[in-house]
């Protein structure tokens, strides 16, 4: 892990904005949420294929923003992938920071996690839809 607070853009995040893990679109996600950072303006918009034993096949983003946010998003497909979506609801913040391998002030951390919120929105969301409706 990077010491360095003043220098977030190691190689690992580099590597990950210049050559991103599946970044675009899939065909027909199973899931697909959004959404920005209204200070910085980082964009991640995230898609999931997901199997009928409810396993993440694929993970793809869109996004623009910063260098981290956009690496994170990738970071983020990648790790994701194979995982089922109770796997992920247990997945916390500190571990997708812990991915990045730098240290990020509180307002990079923003950055670093915008992909990690759309993930979570989407998981929560998705749950709300699958709860049979109430009678009432």
């Amino acid at each position: 892990m990077t010491d360095s607070l003043e220098d977030p853009y190691d190689d690992h995040i580099l590597d990950h904005f210049e050559s991103p893990y599946h970044k675009g679109h899939l065909a027909n996600p199973t899931c697909s949420h959004s959404d920005r950072n209204p200070i910085c303006g980082d964009q991640v918009t995230v898609e999931l294929l997901v199997d009928d034993q409810d396993r993440v096949k694929e993970a793809y983003f869109d996004g623009k923003g910063c260098a981290i946010s956009q690496a994170a998003a990738s970071i983020l497909c990648e790790q994701i992938e194979g995982k089922t979506l109770d796997e992920l609801k247990d997945f916390q913040a500190q571990q997708m920071l812990d991915l990045l391998k730098v240290r990020l002030t509180a307002s990079r951390q923003k950055c670093g996690l915008l992909s990690f919120k759309v993930l979570k929105t989407m998981l929560y969301g998705m749950d709300e839809q699958r709860e049979p409706a109430s009678s009432g």
